[in-house]
């Protein structure tokens, strides 16, 4: 499953329907990423994400695709948010499913580094010190540089 809304989404409920997808599988893991309420000593007060429909979506198959055959994994999840959100809302779901439990933790953290420095979105935050662009930041690019 991947998908690109703009509707909130529930992690958990997301999380028992994949669970019930990946009966069978040894493990899963899941990250749940959430809209910061305060990024370099100021506030947030909400982020605005833009994207384009096909290129995004086809990016985050991409991404999806690449983890299910580098880790073996039996399913995948990845669903992320774009619109206007506010400080707490979930932006992203990423649910991984293998045989073994290191697999489907290295799946989502592989997705997650991939999704930050690839996955086109454009990102700006309003904050108490005004409106900020986000882009990768070199931690960003170091974690996605171990994968290779």
């Amino acid at each position: 499953m991947i998908a690109v809304q703009a509707e909130p989404f529930d992690a958990a409920a997301l999380l028992a329907d994949f669970a019930a997808r990946a009966a069978g599988a040894g493990a899963i893991a899941s990250f749940t990423g959430l809209v910061r309420s305060e990024n370099d000593g100021a506030a947030v007060s909400g982020l605005e994400l833009d994207h384009h429909p096909r290129l995004t979506e086809q990016a985050m198959a991409g991404i999806g695709a690449d983890a299910v055959a580098r880790f073996e994994l039996t399913e995948i999840a990845i669903v992320h948010r774009h619109g206007t959100l506010a400080p707490g809302e979930a932006i992203v779901f990423v649910a991984a499913a293998a045989p073994h439990r290191r697999a489907a933790f290295d799946a989502v953290d592989y997705v997650m580094d991939r999704l930050k420095t690839e996955a086109p979105f454009w990102k700006r935050e309003q904050r108490s010190d005004g409106a900020h662009w986000l882009e990768a930041r070199d931690s960003d690019r170091k974690a996605r540089a171990r994968w290779g």
